[in-house]
C-alpha cells in the first residue's frame, strides 16, 4: 500500500528534489510574468464590464461617465504599480505588504494586512475558477449544470500542478497566459486601427440595446455615489498587483530588479488591455445589465426584454464580435483563452498564499509546518490549505460569481491602504537621516506617490465597504478579525512554549535523576514480553520489576507459576483490579512510586505489536495506546515502546530481516537456507 501511494504521488507531483536544487526552481522574468501576473491580467475580462454594469443601474446614459471612471482606475493602478516597484526594492524578502506594515506600523497592522491578504487569496481562487466555469458553461451544458463540482475539480488540478513546483507550474501556465495577452492586445490594436484609421463602424451584438434604470431622478449626491461605486468595482482590475512583492524570493538574481521589471511589464500590459477593452466596448455600443436581472432589465432595440433564455456575452466576447466578427477564428480563440486565463488567474494566489504563510509561520503566527518545503521545494502545506479553503467557498456559494464578487477586493484594498501608509512612514523615517540631495529628492517623490496611493485606495476601501457590506462583504469583515485573533493566539502559544522550555542558567537541567526505576508491563509470557524484559535490563536501571494486572484470578496464578518456573530474573508485581480495569491500577502504582521518591525517574516499557494491515490495528495495542496517552501527562515518567514485528508487517518493509534490530540473533541453523549467503 505504501509503495502504491508513493507511486501515485510521484506520478502526480514528480520526483523529490534536493534542497540544493532550489536555485533551479527560481524563475526568469519571462516565466515569472505569467506565474505572478495572471490574476491582474485576467481582471480585464471582468473589471471593465463591472464598471458598465454598475452605471447601467441609472440607465445607458450614465455610460458617459465610464471613460472618467476608467481613467481614475488607470491612475490608481499606475500609482499602485509605481508604489510596489519601490516596495520590492525596499523589502525584497518576500514579506510584501505584511512586512511593510509590520516594520512601519507595528505588529497588529502587519497581522491585519496578513489576514486580509490570506482571505483575498482564497477568494481569488474561488472567484477566478467560478468565473472561468461560467465562460465554459455558456457553451457546455454539463458544466453549467454541475458548476460547483467542476470548479472544485479544476482547483484540484491547479493544486496538483502547483505541487510540482514553481518552475513546472510556470512552464505549464506560460503559453496560455501569453496567448491571452497577445490575443487581447491584438484585439485592441486591430480594433483601434479599424476605428481610427479605416473609419469602420464597429457594432457589438448589444449595440442599440437599452437597460431599465433601477435608479431614476438621482440627486447629485446619489449620482456621485453611483459613479464612486462603479469606480470601486472597476478597481477589481488591481487585484493581484501585490503578488509580485510577495514572490520576490522566487525570482532569479538580481531578485529585486527582476521583480520590479516584471511588475512594470504587468502594469503596462494590464493598463493597455483595460483601457483598450473599455474604449472599444463604448465605441461598439456594448450594453450590459446586472447578471441576475438580464432577462427583464436588458431591452432589445424594439423595447422588448431579452427574456430568460438570453445569454449575456461578456464584454471581451462582444468586443471581439464587433472587431473580428461572430464565429470567426479570432473570436473563438479570444473566447477560449479568456476562459482559460480566468482559471489560471487562480495560480497567482497559489504562488502568493504559500509564501506569505511561510513567512507568517517563520514569525510564529501560523503553524510551523507551513514553513516547510515539500518534495518539489514548494510550500506544499500552504498550497493544500489554500485549495481546501477555495473548495469550501465554491461549495458553500455554489460557484456563483455574483455572490462571491461581493466578498472580493475588500481584503486587497485593506492591504493596499496599510502598505502604502507604511511606505509613507518608511520614506519619512529615512528622510530624517538622509543628507544626499539627489537621494532626498527621490524619497520626496516616492513619498508623494505612496501618499497619493494611500488616499486613493482608502477611498476605494470605504466605498467598497459601504456598498457591499450588506450583500456579502460582512463575511470578510468577520473572517479577517477571526483570522487575526487566531494568529495572535498561535503566537502566544509558541511564545509560552518557548518560555517554558528555555534553559534556566540557575538550574542544572542536565543533572541526572537520583535513580531510574524501570517497569515492564506484562500481560502474558511470550516473545514480546521477553524482548521488553531483555531491553529494559540492557538499559541498566537502578531497579527493575515486571508489573501485571490481575483481572482474572486463575490467569494471574498461572502467570505467576510460569514466571517462577522459567526463573525469569526480574521480580513480578501483581496489581489487584477488583473492577477489571487495567489502565487505572498501573497509573496509581506509578503515581505511588513517584510520590515515594520524587527525584526518581520511572521508565515504563510497553511491548507493542507492529502490524501490516489497517484492520490489525483495531485488534492489537489498544491497551498500550490508552496507557501511553495517560502516562505522557505524568511528570517524571518516561514511556518506551518495545516493538515486536508480526509477520504481516513484512509486506511493509520489503523483505524479512533475520537480524532485525532489537531481536536476539538466531542460531545459523534457524536462518532460512536461501538467506545464509546474505
Amino acid at each position: 500500500m505504501a509503495k502504491v501511494t508513493d507511486l501515485v504521488k510521484r506520478v502526480l507531483v514528480g520526483r523529490a528534489l534536493r534542497s540544493g536544487q532550489l536555485h533551479e526552481q527560481l524563475l526568469p522574468k519571462r516565466v515569472a510574468l505569467p506565474v505572478f501576473a495572471s490574476d491582474a491580467l485576467s481582471s480585464v475580462a471582468y473589471a471593465p464590464q463591472e464598471i458598465l454594469v454598475i452605471l447601467s443601474l441609472a440607465g445607458v446614459s450614465f455610460y458617459s461617465y465610464s471613460p472618467w471612471v476608467a481613467i481614475a482606475v488607470v491612475v490608481v493602478m499606475l500609482t499602485v504599480v509605481a508604489s510596489y516597484r519601490q516596495n520590492v526594492h525596499a523589502y525584497p524578502s518576500g514579506g510584501g505588504d505584511y512586512e511593510v506594515a509590520t516594520v512601519n506600523l507595528g505588529k497588529n497592522a502587519g497581522l491585519t494586512v496578513a489576514s486580509a491578504l490570506m482571505v483575498d487569496y482564497v477568494l481569488t481562487v474561488a472567484v477566478s475558477v467560478a468565473n472561468g466555469v461560467d465562460y465554459v458553461g455558456a457553451t457546455v451544458p454539463f458544466v453549467a449544470q454541475h458548476k460547483p463540482a467542476v470548479a472544485i475539480a479544476i482547483v484540484v488540478l491547479l493544486t496538483i500542478v502547483n505541487l510540482r513546483g514553481l518552475r513546472e507550474s510556470g512552464a505549464a501556465f506560460a503559453i496560455p497566459t501569453y496567448a491571452f495577452m497577445i490575443s487581447v492586445l491584438g484585439l485592441v490594436a486591430w480594433g483601434g486601427f479599424r476605428l481610427l484609421v479605416l473609419g469602420d463602424d464597429l457594432r457589438a451584438p448589444t449595440a442599440g440595446f437599452q437597460v431599465v434604470a433601477e435608479q431614476t431622478n438621482l440627486t447629485a449626491f446619489a449620482a456621485a455615489f453611483l459613479v464612486l461605486r462603479a469606480f470601486s468595482s472597476g478597481c477589481a482590475a488591481l487585484t493581484g498587483v501585490e503578488a509580485i512583492s510577495n514572490g520576490v524570493p522566487a525570482f532569479r538574481k538580481p531578485k529585486s530588479k527582476n521583480a520590479a521589471t516584471t511588475l512594470l511589464m504587468m502594469g503596462l500590459v494590464a493598463v493597455t488591455m483595460f483601457s483598450g477593452i473599455i474604449a472599444l466596448g463604448l465605441a461598439s455600443g456594448v450594453t450590459v445589465a446586472e447578471p441576475q436581472h438580464v432577462a427583464v432589465d436588458l431591452l432589445r432595440p424594439d423595447g422588448t426584454p431579452v427574456g430568460p433564455h438570453y445569454y449575456q456575452q461578456p464584454i471581451i466576447s462582444q468586443v471581439a464580435d464587433a472587431v473580428f466578427g461572430s464565429g470567426s477564428l479570432m473570436f473563438v480563440i479570444i473566447s477560449a483563452v479568456t476562459a482559460l486565463i480566468l482559471f489560471l488567474a487562480a495560480n497567482t494566489a497559489f504562488n502568493g498564499f504559500p509564501v506569505l504563510g511561510s513567512i507568517l509561520a517563520q514569525d510564529r503566527y501560523l503553524p510551523r509546518q507551513l514553513h516547510t518545503r515539500g518534495d518539489r521545494l514548494a510550500f506544499s502545506n500552504g498550497i493544500v490549505i489554500l485549495a481546501l479553503g477555495a473548495c469550501l467557498l465554491l461549495w458553500g456559494f455554489k460557484a456563483d460569481v455574483s455572490r462571491l464578487l461581493n466578498l472580493y477586493i475588500v481584503g486587497v484594498f485593506v492591504s493596499f491602504t496599510l502598505s502604502q501608509t507604511g511606505m509613507v512612514i518608511h520614506w519619512t523615517r529615512h528622510l530624517k537621516t538622509e543628507t544626499d540631495l539627489r537621494a532626498r529628492h527621490q524619497m520626496h517623490r516616492s513619498r508623494a506617490i505612496n501618499f497619493f496611493g494611500a488616499v486613493m485606495t482608502a477611498v476605494v476601501l470605504v466605498v467598497v465597504l459601504f456598498t457591499k457590506f450588506l450583500v456579502g462583504a460582512w463575511i470578510v469583515c468577520i473572517a479577517m478579525p477571526i483570522l487575526f485573533l487566531m494568529m495572535k493566539g498561535i503566537r502566544r502559544h509558541y511564545d509560552n512554549v518557548a518560555a517554558e522550555l528555555e534553559v534556566d542558567e540557575r538550574i542544572d537541567e542536565s543533572m541526572l535523576p537520583a535513580r531510574n526505576h524501570a517497569i515492564v508491563l506484562v500481560s502474558k509470557i511470550h516473545k514480546p514480553t521477553l524482548r521488553a524484559l531483555a531491553y529494559a535490563r540492557a538499559t541498566r536501571p537502578s531497579t527493575i520489576e515486571a508489573v501485571t494486572v490481575g483481572v482474572e484470578g486463575s490467569e494471574a496464578r498461572t502467570l505467576q507459576e510460569e514466571w517462577e518456573r522459567r526463573g525469569i530474573p526480574v521480580p513480578l508485581k501483581m496489581l489487584d483490579s477488583p473492577y477489571r480495569e487495567i489502565t487505572q491500577p498501573i497509573l496509581d502504582y506509578v503515581k505511588a512510586l513517584r510520590r515515594r521518591s520524587p527525584r526518581d525517574v520511572v521508565t515504563v516499557f510497553i511491548p507493542e505489536y507492529v502490524v501490516g494491515h489497517w484492520w490489525e490495528h483495531l485488534l492489537h495495542n489498544q491497551s498500550a495506546l490508552r496507557l501511553k496517552a495517560r502516562l505522557l501527562f505524568k511528570p517524571g515518567v518516561m514511556v518506551t515502546s518495545v516493538p515486536w514485528q508480526l509477520h504481516s508487517s513484512d509486506r511493509l518493509r520489503g523483505r524479512r530481516d533475520p537480524y532485525a534490530a532489537g531481536s536476539v540473533r538466531r542460531p545459523w541453523h534457524e536462518v532460512e537456507p536461501d538467506r545464509r549467503d546474505e
